[in-house]
């Protein structure tokens, strides 16, 4: 038997290598375009292709950057859960929430990238976040 909360986590997983994904198959012909060639780049970082290449294209880098930050947070809380045996019921629904906000923000911010909007998305995913959080909390300190 194992806690309904794994699923969203791998849910987002896989979601991360969806956009990872996503941001190769059209960076890199962006980047032949725009005539970068990456047997000659040295030492560059990310951010550096922000002025060579078009905002679109960088979107979904940002995207997958974001997605290695704060959804740290929600595996290792998550994992919590799961280890407690709080992982099913409520806590399993808050992180699929978590994790449906997280896929609307990535969607949002590769396509449109409003940032009123997609801040919404993320004060939601965060909301939902700090609920886990509490909730891991009661369980590991009750």
């Amino acid at each position: 038997m194992h806690s309904e909360i794994l699923k969203p986590m791998v849910a987002l997983v896989a979601w991360t290598l969806v956009m990872l994904l996503w941001m190769l198959v059209t960076r890199l012909p962006a980047m032949r375009a725009s005539g970068v060639d990456l047997n000659t780049l040295v030492g560059t970082k990310a951010a550096d292709a922000d002025g060579r290449l078009p905002s679109k294209v960088q979107w979904k880098a940002h995207n997958h950057n974001h997605l290695m930050e704060q959804p740290t947070l929600f595996y290792a809380v998550c994992t919590v859960i799961a280890l407690s045996g709080t992982g099913n019921g409520v806590n399993a629904w808050i992180a699929w929430a978590y994790v449906a906000l997280r896929v609307a923000h990535s969607v949002w911010q590769a396509t449109i990238n409003k940032v009123s909007v997609r801040f919404a998305l993320f004060l939601g995913a965060s909301l939902a976040l700090v609920a886990l959080t509490l909730h891991a909390a009661m369980a590991v300190f009750s």
